[in-house]
């Protein structure tokens, strides 16, 4: 058949045999799961087989773009990849934007899989109806960005997008990730290590076809309300000057920050030296994905200092705040260069800033000393940072150990258990529940990935308040009226998620709808950053899909198909050993008060007790968490 939106083709590889096989792309699989991270969820479910090693041959790795992705829709450049984690064991996946899923789904694919493990290392070269596996030899041991270098010196194209693992990925760290390009990646769920495990070093795509649309006029109109829609966001402005660092100076007066390891919500000096305001000293441009109007990320010149003349794309919140906040590094230089240094040996920011933090707080307690590590590691120690890195990315003395996560790490130390913070493995990120409770924090618990920030998110939180009306129950709304009038939210939903006279936010009924409302942007390949995930829904969705693919895909269909998503990746996870216990938070929170004033342990009775209001708002069994034979008979799963 001839699709329109979607390329129409899956490419399929087995890196022990060499095999590569062109299939067609299922339209049922297109219609039920959209694209990207339903895509890969359900390849996944299906194929994976509970015992499945993360880092044996068997192991699946899934790369799928969106329908949307490749043409101009506002930030539709996403790609999800997902594979068995080798950090949770459960299902491990990533989002990234820049421009390789727009060269994969032009060169005519809408997904790569990738079986087996190569005797040598490999990289997989596509370029349109050409794919071939080519010796990787002299690409190993180089670095994300060196290698990037030399791939696209070797092909002869400066422009050719390279997904490709730097020397964690090559040494297995268990949250190594895959980069995008020199500056984006895969981080999280250690992806990267799933490469390395099949001596894969890099996949590297040119695609010159185009994407055809079926209802133009449609399509065109759609497209135009789109871009309206997310102009008109109260949040626009502000994020297109600011990016995720507009985060920097609210999570600090909130006391929710992870200062030195969660030991503190308000790190010294963080507003004078850590925030938005240190900004324009450090960048005066945006930088963009393909399709983007926001331009969100920034390109950091160092003008002076120890780092002087780094220039990079960076500045995220993200590592910010974990080696900000985390490993208390008060010097957004510092910052800059260590992010850097995670791009290159290819490593998740987040869990490599945590097993920092992690570390330094075993220093500052006396469970390791410098006999230990070779140096002293006190917090704030940036060359200490650097060295500890550099440990763990190459596997070398106690790096070896840190090399597994937190998780596995505190399992050597004893006495070090309370320091690992984590959920199902995965190190948790950016706010501290005992100091914001809300949508977005309580999602930590919930989310199919683990302790995570970015599956999980009230479209419409208020960064100007942090009010529990409620206690656990709800978060305040406080937007103007005309931001909840124009929510793309179905009418019954939204009049359960929202109370009718104050506009409190329902947090287990908004948990529900959030997951399901990214499920769907990681699906159609769209990006969730907050001026685009307020205001476009399953209505416009519709009309974009509709329009693009021709498949007649109204407003609950879209809604029900990042439902039925959430839904299959759970059940991966419970067919690979998830257990209801481990959607908690871990000890810390319920054990430490945090040092600042006001600020208590989380009472694990409330915790419980919202959990299991999360789990009826699902139509899971609420006291496991395990989806119902009806919900999944509503499914169609």
């Amino acid at each position: 058949m001839t699709f329109y939106g979607y390329a129409g083709s899956i490419l399929d590889i087995d890196l022990t045999s060499g095999t590569v096989r062109k299939k067609d792309l299922p339209e049922e699989m297109a219609r039920r799961y959209l694209g990207g991270l339903g895509f890969n969820a359900n390849i996944l479910y299906r194929e994976l087989n509970p015992g499945t090693d993360p880092l044996g041959p068997d192991n699946i790795l899934v790369f799928s773009t969106g329908p949307l992705v490749g043409t101009s829709v506002p930030t539709a450049c996403r790609t999800e990849a997902s594979a068995l984690s080798p950090a949770t064991g459960l299902f491990g996946t990533a989002n990234s934007g820049n421009y390789w899923g727009g060269e994969l789904k032009c060169a005519g694919y809408d997904a790569l899989i990738i079986r087996g493990r190569s005797e040598k290392p490999v990289f997989i070269r596509i370029c349109d109806g050409s794919v071939e596996i080519l010796p990787a030899g002299r690409l190993w041991g180089k670095d994300a960005w060196d290698a990037i270098k030399a791939v696209r010196k070797d092909q002869g194209d400066s422009e050719m997008q390279v997904a490709v693992i730097g020397q964690a990925g090559e040494n297995m760290v268990r949250f190594a990730s895959i980069e995008n390009g020199p500056f984006d990646a895969w981080a999280r769920t250690g992806l990267g290590a799933v490469m390395g495990s099949k001596n894969l070093k890099a996949v590297a795509v040119r695609g010159t076809g185009g994407i055809k649309v079926a209802r133009p006029k449609d399509f065109s109109a759609a497209l135009d309300d789109t871009r309206r829609a997310i102009n008109s966001s109260p949040f626009y402005e502000a994020f297109k000057r600011f990016g995720t660092m507009l985060a920097s100076i609210p999570y600090y007066e909130f006391g929710s920050l992870p200062g030195r390891n969660y030991q503190t919500g308000r790190p010294e000096n963080w507003m004078e030296t850590r925030t938005r305001k240190q900004l324009p000293g450090l960048s005066n441009r945006g930088v963009s994905c393909q399709a983007c109007p926001i331009a969100c990320a920034h390109w950091v010149r160092v003008k002076d200092g120890p780092y002087a003349g780094l220039e990079l794309k960076d500045m995220e919140v993200t590592p910010v705040i974990g080696f900000g906040a985390g490993c208390d590094i008060g010097s957004l230089p510092a910052i800059a260069a260590l992010s850097g240094a995670c791009q290159r040996y290819g490593m998740d920011m987040v869990s490599a800033s945590a097993c920092v933090a992690f570390t330094m707080e075993m220093y500052q307690k006396g469970i390791i000393s410098r006999d230990d590590l070779g140096f002293d590691l006190p917090w704030g120690d940036e060359e200490g940072t650097f060295k500890l890195l550099d440990m763990i990315a190459n596997r070398r003395g106690i790096g070896n150990i840190l090399a597994g996560g937190t998780r596995l790490a505190s399992a050597s130390f004893p006495g070090s258990e309370v320091f690992s913070v984590h959920v199902k493995g995965l190190e948790c990120f950016l706010a501290d529940p005992r100091g914001r409770w809300s949508t977005w924090t309580f999602g930590y618990i919930t989310n199919i990935r683990g302790g995570d920030h970015l599956r999980t998110r009230n479209p419409v939180e208020n960064l100007k308040y942090n009010d529990n009306p409620v206690p656990y129950r709800t978060e305040k709304f406080g937007l103007p009226d005309r931001v909840y009038e124009s929510l793309d939210m179905p009418p019954e939903l939204k009049k359960a998620a929202f109370d009718p006279d104050s506009r409190d936010v329902n947090i287990p009924v908004m948990s529900k709808w959030s997951e399901d409302l990214i499920s769907i942007y990681n699906s159609l390949g769209m990006c969730i950053r907050p001026p685009v995930l307020h205001t476009v829904g399953p209505a416009l969705f519709s009309r974009l899909t509709t329009g693009l693919t021709g498949l007649d895909i109204s407003p609950e269909d879209i809604a029900l198909a990042g439902e039925r998503t959430w839904n299959t990746v759970k059940l991966f996870n419970l067919k690979h050993g998830e257990k209801p216990e481990q959607s908690d938070f871990p000890p810390r929170f319920y054990r430490d008060r945090p040092a600042d004033p006001g600020k208590e342990p989380l009472d694990p009775g409330a915790v419980k007790a919202v959990l299991g209001e999360y789990y009826r708002a699902r139509g899971w069994d609420p006291e496991t968490g395990v989806p119902t034979p009806e919900k999944l008979a509503e499914l169609g799963i």
